[in-house]
């Protein structure tokens, strides 16, 4: 049984030109709603990311918005009861971290990659096993994997360096991917010290 008991969803602030995106993060929220976890995530109400937390609250869910000061109006912060503001981005992207069990890479822009790449940084590194898991709707991430594997060829990802990249074509294999990944890997494992963390 795993013990995935939040997922931290990085996604667009804004909907992108295919309305499949919205429609995979809204039942996205919802199967988080239903399944009793929560989801972190930016804390804004517009686009692919306000779309996935109204979702996970119109079902019942629990949410926690982690947005730094400067984006509170940019990206119309979401009015929930577990809201924290951060002084900066390196703060927001560590409680994100340290909020979630798992997390999950819907379509989005170069904050969500940004995010995202972080991590898997991090897990290359060895300081954190949580899973990583990149949602392809309608194939938005395909060039990512293209770039991920000629860097493989090329070895500058090398065989001692691989790491798993949970991947999920339709929304509902998310959860049960994240599950299964996390079910394998020790509590110790999926940590990192709080005062390692702030030096990253």
């Amino acid at each position: 049984m795993s013990n995935i008991k939040t997922v931290c969803v990085y996604c667009g602030s804004g909907a992108g030109t295919n309305p499949l995106f919205v429609e995979a993060a809204t039942a996205f929220g919802k199967i988080l709603a239903e399944n009793r976890i929560r989801l972190v995530y930016g804390g804004g109400s517009v686009g692919i990311m306000g779309a996935v937390a109204t979702a996970v609250l119109d079902h019942g869910g629990k949410v926690t918005g982690i947005i730094p000061d400067f984006l509170v109006k940019k990206e119309v912060m979401m009015p929930i009861e577990d809201l924290i503001i951060t002084p900066d981005m390196h703060e927001r992207k560590r409680l994100m971290f340290e909020h979630s069990d798992a997390f999950v890479a819907l379509p989005g822009g170069i904050g969500t990659l940004e995010e995202l790449v972080e991590q898997l940084t991090w897990k290359q590194l060895g300081r954190h096993a949580k899973p990583v898991l990149l949602a392809n709707i309608d194939h938005f991430w395909e060039p990512l994997f293209a770039l991920l594997a000629h860097m493989r060829e090329t070895e500058f990802i090398r065989p001692t360096m691989a790491v798993e990249i949970l991947r999920a074509e339709r929304v509902e294999d998310i959860l049960p991917s994240l599950q299964a990944a996390a079910a394998g890997v020790p509590e110790e494992a999926k940590e990192i010290a709080p005062e390692i963390a702030r030096r990253l």
